[in-house]
């Protein structure tokens, strides 16, 4: 073998020797057993890299399949750029957008189009399944910027020209499938052969496709009615387009004209807005029905905690008496507290609240006992107490916060006609371009990663070690449950990740290169530098935002 190269193949828990100049694909074909999933990616040296990565130098790699983490994103990475391929053949000059995700796949309209049919649904679907056939190569290629926008220019993608103006690099990624462009941020698959199953089908004013899940990889599971999730989507999207910065480039083209301090006060005029409106109608429930008792869910760092106490201020506006208890307060002793698959301790888990002692707490709170709260002490993982006692009077209403609010498992004493649920997540309206939607955990992980830093003794590092975590108890714990909300709020700001990026930045350039979380921490470092930063300054020490970078009035 001339200039051979050692490989730590983690997949074989062995190192390998290959030839100089071989591919990730290369490798995988000739020592990797056949699984039960195609691999779509690698990690080398902890980075995520295409299959047709060329080993020069010795690298540890692992190679990824669709029940990655990643994996699934360089699943559905690679589908929407045959998507797009699809609707170019289909529908020559129309543009495609991808809207937003939904459960199990993501929503697309077509310009031009109030709606597609089922023979239009299955045209698509057959086109791309056409192009899968065909086992098209996908290729990537490092060229100059000005040749890729002249690309991009040609094909009409003025909003993928929009983020090149606004971060001006010699150069970029460009991707080809065939005689289509692209432009993505991550990993895609070698061909458009590894994309076999998926669907299309009708939905609102465009339609929804549908791809296996990394829980569920096998099968298409059946569509699961999303509508208040779907309402809220289509709200925000509706209104950045509105306000001109439906995409990263548009937005940072009015913030290099000087206009951050106006879209702060716009969205911010526009949360308080909607928690006003929420509270006209937790008041009209107050009177009608004896709605005594809000109880606000969301997954990990939706901003519950801030928006439970401005909604209380919005309730004292109307006469009611506000009394705020946070369900993590509740959470057993660390000791105490339930393990994952993996062994770390589940935050997520049901179990870590306290159930008998919260619903005593409601009991004694609801017959007009004055009694001490717990608080939960996240440094040290112990419960202290509040030294003030709560107490409810005839105008009180009780407003419980934590990711388990919805579940029916957690009051089942309390009557429904006295709850009032709220259903807050951070439903990223912005999009990169055009067919790169934000993901919802990537802006929640940011704002963890920055909170948990200031307030919870946690670096970066140790923030990725447990997302996969939180994210598994979302799936499970809080995602089943989110239709059974009286409304949703939704928790995004779309100036946030402009202000987030110094404070992540900085936090996730130490995470070092020997833990496998550096590929994620050096995913969001380059996803963050799409961004043009927005000084904090201006920003309202009651704003949801001031709870993970601090600055804040309220207490917590």
């Amino acid at each position: 073998m001339k200039d051979p190269i050692q490989v730590i193949c983690e997949n074989l828990d062995r190192t390998i020797e290959v030839e100089m100049g071989t591919s990730l694909l290369e490798i995988e074909r000739q020592y990797l057993p056949g699984g039960p999933h195609p691999y779509l990616a690698a990690y080398v040296n902890n980075r995520i890299k295409e299959l047709n990565y060329k080993v020069y130098t010795p690298i540890t790699v692992r190679y990824i399949d669709i029940t990655d983490f990643e994996g699934i994103r360089v699943y559905e990475r690679t589908t929407s750029f045959i998507l797009q391929r699809a609707i170019w053949d289909l529908y020559p000059g129309r543009k495609l957008y991808i809207r937003h995700s939904m459960l199990r796949g993501f929503y697309c309209e077509i310009e031009g189009c109030s709606g597609i049919s089922n023979a239009e649904a299955e045209a698509i679907r057959k086109r791309m399944q056409e192009l899968v056939k065909e086992a098209i190569p996908i290729t990537r290629q490092r060229v100059l910027s000005t040749e890729a926008a002249e690309a991009f220019e040609r094909l009409g993608f003025d909003d993928k020209l929009a983020l090149l103006n606004t971060r001006p690099r010699l150069y970029c990624s460009l991707y080809t499938l065939g005689n289509l462009k692209g432009y993505f941020y991550g990993a895609l698959a070698p061909s458009t052969e590894y994309i076999r199953l998926f669907d299309i089908r009708p939905y609102y004013d465009g339609f929804y496709v549908v791809l296996p899940g990394r829980t569920h990889p096998d099968a298409l599971q059946p569509l699961v009615a999303q509508d208040k999730l779907f309402d809220i989507f289509h709200q925000y999207k509706e209104w950045v387009n509105i306000m001109g910065v439906p995409t990263v480039g548009q937005l940072n083209a009015k913030v290099l004209a000087g206009d951050a301090s106006e879209l702060i006060k716009i969205a911010e005029a526009f949360h308080e807005k909607q928690l006003a409106r929420i509270a006209d109608t937790i008041a009209a429930a107050n009177r009608s029905h004896g709605t005594r008792m809000v109880l606000i869910s969301g997954p990990s760092s939706s901003g519950k905690t801030t928006s439970a106490k401005r909604l209380g201020i919005q309730l004292r506006i109307l006469g009611l008496n506000p009394v705020l208890i946070s369900l993590d307060d509740y959470f057993v002793d660390r000791d105490r507290t339930p393990r994952d698959a993996d062994g770390k301790y589940d935050y997520e888990a049901l179990e870590a609240i306290d159930l008998k002692l919260f619903n005593d707490h409601l009991k004694r709170l609801f017959a007009g006992e004055s009694l001490p709260v717990p608080r939960y002490d996240f440094i040290t993982g112990k419960r202290q107490w509040h030294d003030n006692p709560l107490q409810l009077d005839e105008r009180s209403v009780l407003i419980i916060e934590g990711i388990h609010g919805l579940n029916p498992r957690l009051t089942p004493s309390i009557p429904d006609a006295m709850k009032f649920r709220i259903y807050i997540s951070c439903f990223t309206s912005v999009s990169m371009d055009n067919l790169s939607r934000i993901a919802t955990t990537d802006n929640r992980l940011l704002r963890r990663m920055v909170r948990d830093y200031a307030t919870r003794g946690h670096n970066a590092l140790a923030t990725l070690q447990q997302w996969q975590s939180v994210r598994r108890g979302e799936e499970k714990h809080i995602f089943p449950y989110q239709e059974n909300a009286d409304v949703m709020f939704n928790s995004s700001l779309f100036y946030e990740i402009s202000v987030l990026r110094p404070y992540a930045e900085k936090i996730l350039r130490e995470v070092p290169d020997t833990v496998p979380e550096y590929g994620e921490a050096k995913r969001l470092l380059k996803f963050l530098d799409n961004f043009i930063p927005i000084a904090p300054d201006e920003i309202p020490p009651t704003s949801l935002l001031r709870e993970f970078i601090g600055g804040s009035s309220f207490k917590y």
